[in-house]
């Protein structure tokens, strides 16, 4: 379930609680009069199924309470109450279905921005797989795609697409975009220090490498796992099931081949350079392709659920 935490005027306070009174899914209403100092107001505690949550919000919305108010969510990992029992059954469709909009807008967002939090951790994940590259060592090849943040800034691109927010999508292609070139450069200077130290040389990034190699040598099953990944990974976000990213992060090449990109052209063997961007390309495509194409899906068929069996019903004519 959701906890909802609503700041409302007190002139509007009879218009919410209604509003919360006659959508199916509610449950522990209270209401502080005058509690809430800044902005002023009376504070509205609900709690509220995941599958009517969106529907609700959209409604708080309408009533214009993110501008005269405050609406926050947040979820619940164990609640307690026959009374939360009997809101779940009520409410239309199930919860582990339910996309809240909001919520995956605003992870997405935060997620896809070029911070340099965010380009050190995709500049390790580079560097750390330039050295799995080398040394044809898979297990350092997993560990620097468990390592890596772009799947926040691919999501955030397929959030934007589907809810036409075009801020986001700028956002979340600079993030991409600039997070891995800057990640490619710093990878490549690495990579002639290692040199430099005597730790690489060109013998290796040229030499047989029957566990890496497939890293610059895309193919159609490149794409079909980046576009498998990206439904994966679509869904652990929008049914709020993290762990599985895990699984997406270490089932695509995206930062493999952009370390094998990167030290392949610091060592100038463009053949593989050229691959390994092909690779990371087919991979960045699909993961976007699959995860806006999921959210379509899913926004569709809940959109259809909600007109069948709508969580807040219409209200008494004014």
């Amino acid at each position: 379930m959701l906890h909802l935490r609503l700041i409302v005027p007190a002139d509007r306070t009879g218009e919410v609680v209604e509003l919360l009174e006659r959508t199916a899914g509610t449950a522990h209403l209270a209401v502080l009069t005058g509690a809430a100092v800044s902005p002023a107001g009376d504070v509205v505690l609900c709690d509220v199924a995941r599958e009517a949550g969106d529907e609700l919000i959209d409604a708080l919305r309408g009533l214009g309470l993110d501008r005269s108010g405050a609406i926050t969510a947040e979820s619940m990992d164990l609640t307690l109450s026959a009374y939360a029992d009997e809101a779940e059954r009520q409410a239309p469709g199930a919860g582990a279905d339910a996309v809240l909009w909001e919520e995956l807008t605003e992870v997405t967002h935060e997620e896809s921005v070029f911070s340099a939090t965010y380009v050190a951790f995709l500049g390790v994940a580079v560097m750390l797989a330039a050295c799995g590259v080398m040394l044809d060592n898979v297990i350092l090849i997993v560990g620097a795609m468990a390592v890596g943040p772009e799947f926040g800034p691919l999501a955030g691109v397929s959030t934007a697409l589907v809810q036409r927010a075009p801020r986001l999508v700028a956002t979340s292609l600079w993030a991409l975009v600039g997070g891995f070139a800057v990640a490619m450069a710093l990878t490549a200077g690495f990579a002639r220090l290692m040199d430099a130290l005597g730790l690489f040389h060109a013998g290796m990034i040229t030499a047989h490498r029957p566990a890496t190699g497939f890293i610059w040598h895309p193919d159609g099953l490149s794409f079909v796992v980046a576009l498998l990944a990206g439904v994966a990974g679509t869904l652990s976000l929008t049914s709020a099931k993290s762990g599985a990213l895990i699984g997406v992060a270490i089932s695509v090449t995206t930062v493999p081949a952009a370390a094998n990109a990167a030290v392949a052209f610091s060592y100038q063997d463009l053949t593989q350079a050229w691959g390994s961007t092909e690779q990371l390309l087919a991979n960045l495509g699909g993961i976007v392709l699959a995860g806006t194409l999921t959210l379509l899906v899913q926004k569709a068929l809940w959109s259809l659920q909600r007109r069948t069996d709508p969580a807040v019903k219409p209200g008494p004519s004014r």
